[in-house]
């Protein structure tokens, strides 16, 4: 089956406690400029919140529909027999106006077993970041469960954790088990597994968007944690012009970097995956399959696995390219 194009898609908007206006004003997301907009779901598979296109022949459809007619043309053959018509990963987009809470996610396991639902694995690329901006990831050394169970008693949970201060084009991995939060200040793309199963275990004492305190899971979070120290947090790495640098691999997803300035020409003949762009800076339009798709800073695109030669027209662009390695499948 042919002509399938790189695909844009209809940013998912979500308003948070903790979110600011950075989406509407900087990434020229649609949505009212007194929202308190935390999230931009960019290309998302999570039931209740699947995708739809907004451009070309496709605009309309649902991610998971175009998934079914194009199967291994769209997401690759490996990653079709995987994962059927569930598109595996999620993109967002998230602005921290405020800290959002300590959080840990489950890992597959305990998450198929609770849940039905994959765990919940990802990584953060730092877009913006205040002058005291920062990430708290894992514990500063290895925790017994009752000096934890202690720290969530008496509120004081997040002096057990690292805080870094967070730089933009830092990046963070989070595996699944890792207590983490992110800062206020701080702008961010968030890639990973496809998963919404969260346990909130500290809300530095605030109320909801309702006037209530958000729910906490500290019991369900104490099967997930990782109780291990947390060493060698932060990736920072820095391509030159016109080339690539991996940041992330890992089980369920692969991320680069491409620093930009020129048009360039990616060659994907032997991956079977899809690929995703997502634009962090500047802007760059793809040519190919009759389409010529332009994305700008904030914007993020699918390319389908049968488009083997991506060309990319750019006077300047930072972008983060993520596919799943066909090994690790």
């Amino acid at each position: 089956m042919t002509g399938l194009y790189p695909l844009k898609f209809e940013p998912g908007l979500k308003e948070r406690v903790w979110g600011g206006n950075f989406l509407q004003t900087e990434f020229k997301k649609n949505a009212d400029s007194g929202k308190k907009i935390g999230e931009s779901w960019e290309i998302s598979g999570v039931q209740g919140d699947v995708s739809v296109v907004s451009n070309g022949f496709l605009a309309g459809n649902m991610l998971e529909e175009i998934i079914e007619v194009y199967m291994g043309d769209l997401v690759g053959e490996q990653v079709y027999d995987k994962f059927g018509n569930e598109f595996p990963l999620l993109i967002k987009f998230i602005d921290a106006r405020e800290d959002l809470s300590v959080q840990v996610h489950p890992g597959d396991s305990l998450a198929r077993e609770r849940h039905r639902a994959y765990g919940k694995t990802e990584m953060w690329y730092i877009i913006e970041a205040g002058e005291d901006a920062r990430i708290y990831s894992g514990f500063k050394k290895d925790t017994e469960k009752a000096e934890y169970q202690e720290s969530v008693a008496d509120n004081s949970l997040p002096e057990l954790l690292n805080s870094d201060l967070a730089q933009k084009g830092d990046v963070f991995f989070i595996p699944a088990g890792r207590v983490h939060a992110i800062g206020a200040g701080v702008v961010l793309a968030e890639i990973q597994q496809t998963s919404d199963v969260t346990y909130r275990i500290y809300d530095w004492g605030r109320t909801g968007l309702d006037g209530l305190p958000r729910e906490l899971h500290t019991d369900l979070a104490l099967d997930a944690i990782d109780f291990k120290a947390s060493h060698n947090r932060i990736i920072r790495k820095t391509p030159d012009l016109n080339s690539e640098e991996k940041l992330v691999e890992c089980n369920y997803f692969t991320c680069a970097l491409l620093n930009l300035d020129s048009p360039a020409e990616r060659s994907y003949v032997n991956l079977d995956s899809f690929v995703i762009y997502i634009c962090t800076e500047g802007s760059f339009t793809i040519s190919g399959q009759g389409e010529n798709t332009e994305v700008s800073k904030g914007e993020t695109v699918l390319i389908p696995a049968s488009n083997d030669i991506v060309k990319i027209e750019t006077g300047g662009a930072k972008i983060l390219e993520v596919y799943i390695e066909d090994s690790k499948l």
